[in-house]
């Protein structure tokens, strides 16, 4: 048996050795002839799985150390009999964690007062949810809006994306990409928000039209963009105007990459029926990037934004992109993953 897997995948090398041939290559470069006796695909969100990488090989799994699989063809694979697997909520705590630390380090930095604001939380998954959870702790009004779910358990907790945006003081963006998703933020999306309000991209930069947010952005707050239209190759008049712009990181905690890695190697594992690696998880090796809790009770937003800081700088990523943007892929290669906080 051979795997093919991302070199970049964190905690996996030698993990797979002893059940299979193992070949490590640079995701974005994978090609049709390195799968042409391979049996399995472990990759990030930078393969792109479909016919032309696909066809003719005998790939019979893709398990991607992401939460999305809009990098793989999932028709194409359930024609051709490949089984697809991801990592569902695997980056859900780094990502929050990003989006409070963006939040108030951008309030603190242009000294806009939180206490009593809304944020309008747009598409509430498991991480949507961690978001969901830690802003009603901080005292946050929450606005949900995620139709796939109004319509699976009622009306009740849900608003219209109208009504969230008309009402919300933070728009943070938290859905898959699909065809419905896809270019939702647009001039008319950007018109119905409240004025000077923040607007928040961790999920994917398709859902953006990037003309549609440059030209909002007067009239906006904050702007705090993670997730980018063209990857590596992104727009850097988008880059001038964001608040805090971060090349694709948000989810890049210690803890996120374990639990990633965690759910690929299980995957191929029960697919293969490699009994030893069923419950694989990865050790940690560095006691320094154990989560820990932070305790806010009695805090002032000043207070808060300090300790958030301390735990996660943000504006450290910030600075380090914008002085090299066109090194999107490096900076994420290099990243050296922080440890979470929960509160």
């Amino acid at each position: 048996m051979k795997i093919v897997i991302d070199r970049a995948i964190p905690f996996i090398k030698g993990i797979l050795e002893p059940y299979a041939d193992i070949e490590y290559l640079e995701g974005q470069s994978i090609c049709n002839a390195d799968l042409a006796d391979a049996d399995a695909l472990v990759v990030l969100h930078n393969t792109k799985c479909n016919r032309s990488l696909l066809e003719g090989t005998p790939v019979k799994l893709i398990a991607t150390a992401t939460i999305g699989t809009d990098h793989i063809d999932r028709q194409y694979c359930m024609d051709a009999g490949i089984y697809v697997q991801n990592a569902p909520g695997c980056n859900s705590g780094g990502v929050m964690n990003y989006v409070f630390s963006a939040l108030y380090g951008a309030a603190s930095r242009e000294r806009i007062p939180l206490a009593g604001a809304t944020m309008g939380i747009v598409g509430v998954g498991q991480v949507g949810s961690r978001v969901e959870n830690v802003a009603r702790q901080l005292g946050l009004k929450v606005l949900l809006c995620d139709p796939p779910r109004a319509e699976a358990e009622g009306a009740a907790q849900f608003v219209s994306l109208d009504y969230l945006l008309g009402n919300s003081d933070v728009v943070t963006m938290h859905v898959p990409l699909n065809e419905s998703t896809r270019g939702m933020a647009d001039a008319d999306f950007f018109a119905k928000m409240k004025f000077g309000a923040f607007f928040i991209n961790t999920s994917r930069g398709e859902i953006v039209v990037d003309d549609a947010l440059i030209d909002a952005a007067p009239r906006l707050g904050p702007i705090i963009i993670d997730n980018w239209n063209n990857e590596p190759d992104i727009n850097l008049t988008l880059l001038e105007k964001a608040t805090i712009a971060t090349p694709h990181i948000a989810g890049y905690s210690y803890q996120g990459k374990q639990r990633a890695t965690s759910a690929v190697v299980r995957s191929v594992a029960r697919f293969f029926k490699i009994e030893p690696l069923y419950d694989f998880f990865p050790p940690a090796e560095v006691k320094e990037l154990e989560a820990v809790r932070l305790d806010i009770s009695g805090l002032t937003q000043g207070q808060i934004a300090s300790m958030i800081q301390y735990n996660y700088p943000v504006f450290t990523d910030d600075f380090l992109f914008r002085v090299n943007p066109g090194g999107f892929d490096e900076l994420r290669r290099m990243y050296r993953y922080r440890r979470e906080f929960y509160i």
